[in-house]
């Protein structure tokens, strides 16, 4: 069984990245592996001059990564870019120096908007990040979402149109995540 931690990029209650973050631990991929959301609301704005005595929320962060298999982040677009709340997320579980949480943990990168590119710019912006970061990537399947009727059921489910898609999308991470089981 994998633990699989995920990163929402968006604190909003009504996400549409946190819904589907949710449909997809649901999906017939997911049985047998462990999801743990984290918090990264909580964390305070990244300063390096607390690098030396972080914030217990940034501990319990850089725990739950460090204890994880893979990484699942789901994120929104901003700007044409991350959201801040996710880059400072990053940024804290990655310092001080030489001590980043993040290295060597497989990575999954989706996300979903109401635009019809989906969070492409998002994604190709966090991919950049994650590349430096040294978190091996899942390039394909891309997916790049658009929030329209029919991709969730009523009851938080993925869709049938979109099932067989994210069910290949999701088994695609899983594999990469058992490939660089350690």
């Amino acid at each position: 069984m994998s633990k699989i931690v995920i990163v929402v990029g968006s604190l909003r209650a009504e996400s549409f990245n946190r819904q589907v973050a949710e449909a997809l631990t649901r999906l017939p991929a997911a049985q047998g592996h462990a999801f743990t959301f984290a918090d990264i609301g909580s964390l305070p704005l990244y300063d390096q001059d607390d690098d030396a005595d972080q914030a217990d929320s940034v501990k319990a962060l850089k725990a739950l990564v460090s204890g994880s298999d893979g990484v699942l982040f789901v994120t929104a677009e901003y700007n044409r870019s991350i959201p801040g709340v996710l880059k400072n997320a990053i940024d804290h579980a990655s310092r001080p120096y030489g001590q980043s949480a993040w290295a060597g943990k497989p990575a999954g990168v989706i996300g979903v908007s109401v635009g019809a590119i989906g969070t492409a710019l998002s994604q190709q912006h966090l991919r950049n990040v994650l590349a430096y970061l040294d978190m091996p990537t899942l390039t394909q399947p891309e997916a790049f979402l658009q929030w329209k009727d029919g991709l969730l059921n009523p009851d938080g489910t993925v869709g049938e149109a979109s099932a067989k898609f994210l069910g290949g999308w999701l088994e695609a991470f899983l594999k990469l995540v058992e490939t660089h089981a350690g």
